[in-house]
């Protein structure tokens, strides 16, 4: 999660993220605690380091569809769409 992201998850009031300076719909200068920012910012850090690192959500389907892990209903379905439109 970007900082931005961070503040504005805290500070519900927060409209605009500018560097250091934050500011309300009026225009009203928002003080922010850093490290409620950097303690948002940490909280969340392992989704993205996995998210960096999980195999292609399309390369996991086709590996359940593959290993016979889905049920007859979805295996049919994807089939029909496999079928319909083959590799080259």
């Amino acid at each position: 999660m970007d900082k931005s992201k961070a503040i504005r998850k805290i500070y519900s009031s927060v409209v605009t993220v500018n560097d250091e300076t934050c500011t309300d719909k009026d225009g009203n200068i928002i003080d922010i605690d850093e490290s409620l920012v950097n303690a948002k910012i940490a909280e969340n850090e392992y989704k993205e380091k996995r998210q960096a690192e999980y195999p292609d959500i399309g390369d996991q389907l086709d590996d359940l569809y593959h290993a016979g892990v889905f049920s007859t209903e979805m295996i049919a379905k994807i089939k029909a769409v496999k079928d319909k439109y083959p590799k080259e």
